[in-house]
C-alpha cells in the first residue's frame, strides 16, 4: 500500500496536466478492491501529493485514512462484521449545517426539500441562516425539526453510494430519524412527531439546568437518588459520561458534590431540562399527538423494538437515555463499523469510549468547522478502508469523469 501511493505520487507528479478527477475515477472504478486499502482526499494537486506523501511513509494525517477491510463476504468490498448508523440529538446543530452538501450533491438537496416541505418554513431559513432566521436554531422548537431534516438528507445521501446499514439507532430525538429511515413511521408522521416533540418542549415553562459529567453511572446515580425527585439522569452517553438534568438548585448541589470528588463538570447551553421531570407538563398533550400516527415493524433492524409503540415515544421525552447500553447491545449483535450521521462528531467519540480496546471503526459523517464535502468524503473512505462496501461509480456519476492511465502495480513480488 505504500508502495502504490509513492507510485502514484510520482505519477501525478510527473503529468501536470493529468486530470485528477479522471485518475481518482479510475483508481475507484478501474481497479481491483484488496484487501489492504487507502483512501485520500484532497481538493487540489498540491494537497493531494502532500497527503500521497503521508500515505507512503505509512504515517495518518488529514485527509487520508487506510485499514484492512478483510473478511467474510464477496463484491465490492469485503464486509467484516455489521454496519450501523447513528443519528446526532439536540446540541450538534449549527447555522449553516448541510449548505455545502446542499450546493454539492442533488440526493442531499431533493431528500432534505422534501422533508422541508413537510415543516415550518422556518426551519430551512434556520438552518441556512437566512434573514433573521438563524439565530432561531437554538430554540427546541426549530433545532428538533431541523436536525431531523439533515439527519434524514444525509442517510440518503449514504444510502446513495452504497452506504446500507444492518441497524439504525439515534440519541434522543436523533431517534426519530432513525425510525422514519427503518421504516417506523412514513415521512409525514415523523415530521408530525418532530415538529410536535419539539413545540411543547419549547413551550413548557423555561427553566431547570443540564450538566455534563465525567464520571460513570455508579457514582452518579447515589447522588441523585439522594436529591430525589428534582434531578434525573438524563443521558448515559459512555461509561465515563452522564448528564445531569433537572431543577437549578438540585443539579447544582449534585454537580458540586461530583466536583468535589475531582469529576470534571460542564453546563450545557439549552432552553429547558430534557429528560427530567420538568418535562411531564407536556405528556398529555404529546401523547394526544402521538396517537394520530401511524406505527409500523422496521424493514431496517432498528435497535429500539418498541419504537413501533406509540407510548414508547411518550416515555422516550421524560427517560433516561441509555446511548451506552444502545452502542454495547450492537456491538453484541456484530456491529464493527458505526458512522455517525448529523452535524458534528458528538457521538463518535462516545461509541469509542464504549467500546474502547475492540477492533471497530466508528467515524462522523460531518465536523463542525471542517469543510462539509471533505468531511463526508472522509467519513465514506473511512468506512470503505474499514471493509464497507461503496458505489464509487455513483459518487463520480455526473462528475464527467473518464477512466484515464494509471501506474502499474507496485508488486514487491512476495
Amino acid at each position: 500500500m505504500c508502495g502504490q501511493a509513492a507510485r502514484l505520487r510520482s505519477f501525478v507528479a510527473g503529468r501536470p496536466g493529468v486530470v485528477l478527477a479522471d485518475v481518482a475515477y479510475s483508481l475507484a472504478v478501474g481497479r481491483a478492491v484488496h484487501g489492504d486499502r487507502a483512501v485520500v482526499v484532497a481538493s487540489g494537486r498540491e494537497e493531494l501529493l502532500d497527503r500521497l506523501g503521508v500515505v507512503a511513509g505509512g504515517e495518518a494525517g488529514t485527509g487520508t485514512g487506510t485499514g484492512a477491510g478483510v473478511g467474510s463476504g464477496s463484491g465490492f468490498g469485503v464486509g467484516r462484521g455489521r454496519v450501523a448508523v447513528v443519528f446526532s440529538g439536540q446540541g450538534s446543530q449549527r447555522v449553516g449545517m448541510g449548505r455545502e452538501l446542499y450546493g454539492r450533491f442533488p440526493v442531499f438537496a431533493a431528500a432534505f426539500d422534501r422533508v422541508c416541505g413537510l415543516l415550518d418554513p422556518v426551519v430551512r431559513a434556520a438552518v441556512f441562516g437566512e434573514g433573521d432566521a438563524g439565530g432561531l436554531l437554538d430554540s427546541t422548537e426549530v433545532a428538533q425539526p431541523a436536525l431531523f431534516a439533515v439527519e434524514v438528507a444525509l442517510f440518503r445521501l449514504f444510502g446513495s453510494w452504497g452506504v446500507v446499514p444492518d441497524f439504525v439507532a439515534g440519541h434522543s430525538v436523533g431517534e426519530v430519524a432513525a425510525a422514519h429511515v427503518s421504516g417506523v413511521l412514513s415521512l409525514e408522521d415523523a415530521c408530525v412527531l418532530v415538529s410536535a416533540r419539539g413545540r411543547l418542549m419549547q413551550g413548557l415553562a423555561p427553566g431547570g439546568v443540564m450538566v455534563a459529567v465525567a464520571a460513570g453511572e455508579d457514582v452518579v446515580a447515589p447522588l441523585v437518588a439522594e436529591v430525589g425527585g428534582g434531578v434525573s439522569i438524563a443521558a448515559v452517553n459512555s461509561p465515563g459520561s452522564v448528564v445531569v438534568s433537572g431543577e437549578g438548585s438540585a443539579v447544582e448541589g449534585v454537580v458540586r458534590r461530583l466536583s468535589e470528588r475531582g469529576c470534571r463538570t460542564k453546563r450545557l447551553v439549552v432552553s429547558h431540562a430534557f429528560h427530567s421531570a420538568l418535562m411531564e407538563p407536556m405528556l398529555d398533550d404529546f401523547r394526544a399527538v402521538v396517537a394520530g400516527l401511524e406505527f409500523r415493524s422496521p424493514g431496517v433492524g432498528a435497535v429500539n423494538e418498541e419504537m413501533a409503540d406509540p407510548e414508547f415515544w411518550v416515555r422516550h421525552v421524560r427517560d433516561t437515555v441509555r446511548f451506552a447500553d444502545m452502542v454495547v447491545g450492537l456491538r453484541e449483535r456484530g456491529v464493527t463499523r458505526f458512522v455517525e450521521l448529523g452535524p458534528d462528531g458528538v457521538l463518535t467519540g462516545s461509541v469509542r469510549e464504549c467500546l474502547e480496546g475492540q477492533d471497530v471503526t466508528a467515524v462522523p459523517s460531518l465536523r463542525r468547522g471542517r469543510g462539509e464535502v471533505e468531511s463526508v468524503l472522509a467519513g465514506l473512505g473511512a468506512l470503505f478502508t474499514a471493509g464497507v462496501p461503496v458505489d464509487w461509480a455513483e459518487l463520480f456519476a455526473g462528475t464527467g469523469a473518464r477512466h484515464t492511465e494509471l501506474p502499474t502495480y507496485a508488486f514487491q513480488r512476495r
